[in-house]
């Protein structure tokens, strides 16, 4: 099963610069837990990555970009072959977005832009300045898409979440994960949306969304993936992939494979 999950709290090494630029990163690659000074924004312009904070896991495959704010310490795992564009944001700017990591859909336009700033080398003084605030302008217009998947602290509803993240595939009830972990379904379903803000049907659904990108990215079929990530068939896999990621996953593996070659 490919991870996920955010990593266990450790120290998070302060990277003195925040990286900038370009290249490609092989499927399965992780970056260990990092901060950064300035903002940083993360595209695949192909492939996928997940981010990995204390407040959960955000995926973004490659019609998204990731938005990391200076100092949150953060990880990365990148799923297929990975078109990496990494820009950074100055501190005087991050004011100008949203104060919390997060990941926005991305507009022909931004792309664009993300591409000319990771591609180009600055031909006129201010000129990728200039560009950057064009980012920044649509992002600031642009509504969060997160695809994000947050960890609870209550001890009762961790032992929950554990049982689905080592089997995203496992068909148990919540009245039947709460047996094993020793709490009620009412109270299991209270605190899913106290603590998560959302429902144990959909942090679920989440879950297994985060995990076919990864099989779909691997190279799975539709139908394999459907089948290990716990849906009974192909058929309500694919309206709820359609349903949180903007596009079936037959669509998803086309851009895949167009994008990568």
């Amino acid at each position: 099963m490919p991870e996920t999950r955010q990593p266990s709290p450790q120290p998070s090494t302060p990277w003195p610069t925040t990286p900038r630029g370009g290249g490609w990163m092989p499927h399965g690659y992780h970056l260990a837990p990092h901060s950064h000074p300035q903002g940083q924004l993360v595209y695949a312009a192909a492939g996928a990555l997940a981010t990995a904070t204390e407040r959960g896991t955000w995926v973004a495959p490659a019609q998204r970009v990731t938005w990391t704010p200076p100092g949150f310490a953060h990880a990365h795992r990148f799923y297929g072959r990975t078109d990496v564009r990494l820009v950074a944001v100055p501190v005087d700017l991050c004011g100008e977005l949203v104060a919390h990591p997060s990941v926005f859909a991305v507009s022909p336009l931004l792309r664009e832009a993300l591409l000319a700033l990771t591609d180009r080398r600055e031909a006129r003084p201010g000129a990728h300045q200039r560009l950057l605030a064009v980012v920044i302008d649509e992002l600031a217009e642009t509504p969060e898409q997160s695809l994000h998947l947050p960890e609870p602290r209550d001890d009762r509803l961790r032992a929950v979440t554990d049982l689905l993240h080592a089997d995203p595939g496992r068909t148990a009830t919540l009245a039947e994960l709460g047996r094993v972990a020793g709490a009620s379904e009412r109270t299991l379903s209270r605190l899913f949306h106290t603590e998560l803000g959302m429902s144990f049907h959909r942090w679920r659904t989440t879950l297994r969304i985060h995990h076919a990108l990864a099989h779909l990215a691997d190279g799975r079929s539709v139908t394999e993936t459907a089948m290990e990530c716990g849906w009974s068939n192909p058929s309500s896999f694919i309206d709820a992939f359609t349903e949180v990621v903007g596009q079936t996953p037959g669509r998803y593996q086309t851009d895949l494979r167009h994008d990568t070659k």
